[in-house]
């Protein structure tokens, strides 16, 4: 942090004449053979370099791209590798450094491509105020540490913002949003970022972007959005475009490539997986109350169960069965997601092995389960080798045998599990649910989807006996 302090300070003294800016620049930046990798593969990204010739120095993409923008492209290449290189984080701390730092990113992109139609200064102020709007907590978990790892264990399964927000005044005697006001008052971060700090509700068109720009990222990241909320937003952005809902929903997914590609320059490759995922808004509220989602298809029902019939009498592989089955719960049953989920060897943890349907990236990256306690929901469905159907995993009855963890991963309105039971040992789980449409399950389609998972069982038993 000492350090990231220096470079910003050093660099945020930039002058608008040439002779004093390059000085300043090359204290910066030269003498430091990392930093200038990243400015120059960044500065001929296609973000940056739209047609001209390759960047091969510093100064000539200082005066290529101005010294605003390579003043902005350093601070992200120097905040990047500088809250990233800590190795030492609790696996948890470390993801929730990567899940908040890759919101921040994406929220920077599109605070720029929000403000299209402004000049480029204005973009580039926008960009770094919304890439450090969380800079107080990014560095908190940055540190790590035992307050971080207490903090960490504190917040597990924490969603309502007020109890949140209590929790981190608690343990910090501060808030997150305290202290990054703090650090870009003391680092003198710009007026852009102050501003939209201290007046998030102003209506000028930079502090309007960061704000709809980090609500949308937020909300992306989610395992399962508010679509309402996502729909407020994107109505919100679309008009400061001008622009259709539709077509921003478009241009935002061609701005998440845009953003995989530029932090792979910046040498953040970690920070691609955490991404939020923009093409979920065409999974939104639209396509919901227009009844697009997945129902019940007796045909596909029927189809799935003869296949899988035949595998039973021709002893088909056992991958077979498992993607047929979940063919026929998605479509048929009608389904957002599903998947099969393993038991490890020591049968303490169940991992995703084929999932389908929405969000199936993030369930196969997060949807690994620890079924060490004895009690566990998952763990139960294990012992007493029968089909569950979970109405909501945040009710009395169930809420005691769900890690807050996991719970916050699941479907809110209730999800279903069956054994996969291979000569009368259970080797994994399959798992369904209507996360994203937020729909419940009825006693219906609790009994196709357990008449497809037995029907698999046998499926399994045939193929190893053979």
């Amino acid at each position: 942090m000492p350090a990231l302090c220096s470079t910003v300070k050093t660099l945020e003294k930039l002058a608008k004449d040439d002779v004093s800016s390059m000085a300043i620049l090359g204290r910066s930046v030269m003498h430091d053979n990392a930093l200038t990798s990243r400015i120059l593969r960044v500065a001929n990204s296609a973000t940056y370099n739209k047609g001209i010739s390759q960047v091969t120095t510093v100064s000539r993409a200082a005066v290529v791209l101005g010294f605003d923008t390579i003043r902005n492209i350093c601070i992200t290449a120097k905040l990047l590798s500088s809250l990233l290189e800590n190795k030492n984080l609790t696996p948890g701390v470390y993801q929730r450094l990567l899940k908040l730092m890759a919101r921040s990113f994406q929220a920077a992109m599109l605070a720029r491509m929000m403000l299209a139609g402004h000049d480029e200064e204005m973009q580039e102020e926008a960009f770094i105020a919304a890439l450090l709007y969380h800079l107080g907590e990014s560095a908190f978990w940055s540190m790590g540490g035992p307050l971080a790892n207490e903090l960490d264990r504190a917040l597990e399964g924490v969603e309502d913002p007020v109890t949140l927000l209590g929790l981190v005044r608690e343990h910090l005697g501060t808030s997150f949003g305290q202290l990054t006001q703090g650090i870009a008052r003391n680092w003198g971060l710009g007026e852009v970022l102050m501003k939209s700090l201290n007046n998030p509700d102003e209506r000028t068109p930079e502090i309007r972007a960061i704000f709809v720009a980090n609500k949308l990222s937020q909300e992306l990241s989610e395992t399962y959005p508010d679509h309402a909320e996502l729909e407020k937003r994107v109505r919100q952005a679309a008009e400061m475009m001008g622009l259709k809902p539709e077509e921003f929903k478009h241009r935002a997914i061609q701005c998440a490539n845009a953003t995989h590609k530029l932090a792979e320059a910046y040498g953040a490759k970690v920070l691609v997986d955490y991404l939020p995922k923009p093409e979920r808004l065409l999974e939104s509220q639209e396509s919901l109350s227009a009844g697009r989602w997945r129902e019940a298809d007796v045909g596909i029902q029927l189809k799935k169960l003869k296949e899988l019939t035949g595998f039973a009498v021709s002893k088909a592989d056992i991958n077979q069965v498992m993607q047929t089955t979940l063919e026929g719960i998605l479509h048929g049953v009608g389904v957002d997601s599903c998947a099969v989920l393993l038991l490890s060897p020591s049968r303490k943890m169940l991992q995703p092995r084929i999932v389908l349907g929405e969000n199936s990236e993030t369930i196969k990256r997060e949807f690994v389960v620890d079924i060490t306690e004895p009690d566990h929901l998952f763990r139960q469905a294990v012992d007493l080798k029968q089909p569950m159907w979970i109405d909501s995993p945040d009710s009395p009855r169930w809420r005691l045998n769900i890690d807050e963890q996991l719970r916050k991963r699941l479907a809110k309105h209730g999800f279903m599990l069956a054994p996969m039971i291979v000569d009368s040992k259970v080797i994994g789980i399959f798992y369904a649910d209507r996360g994203i449409s937020g729909r419940s399950f009825g006693e219906e389609e609790f009994d196709n989807f357990t008449h497809f998972t037995q029907l698999a069982n046998v499926c399994f038993s045939v193929s190893v006996r053979h």
